[in-house]
């Protein structure tokens, strides 16, 4: 029995759109912790159906939907941390953007 060939869109990622997040705190910026990304991409926190279709990858890395937009996303996950305490008592800024695209792979 053979495998079935695999498809470009198998390997492409889940989400149309990639994004690059950083948080700020008491001025140092680093990227958003897995751990703080996974837990808010997998948990609907905001009550909207827009972050339902997000997916954490990596540290300071999440693939999204069309529905969400890099500002809205950056905005509903600072007002998460800094609930959270994430901040240790400072506001928590995040500041997300599309990430570059990755170079097409060549079939060998």
């Amino acid at each position: 029995m053979h495998a079935p060939p695999q498809s470009a869109c198998y390997t492409a990622g889940v989400y149309a759109r990639k994004l690059e997040v950083d948080v700020v705190i008491g001025g140092e910026r680093r990227p958003c912790p897995l751990e703080w990304l996974d837990a808010f991409c997998m948990r609907n926190f905001t009550n909207a159906a827009e972050f339902d279709d997000t997916l954490a990858t990596g540290a300071g890395r999440v693939e999204v939907s069309f529905r969400v937009t890099p500002e809205r996303f950056a905005e509903s996950l600072a007002a998460w941390l800094s609930q959270g305490g994430k901040g240790d008592g400072k506001p928590v800024q995040v500041v997300a953007r599309a990430a570059p695209q990755d170079p097409p792979k060549k079939n060998s």
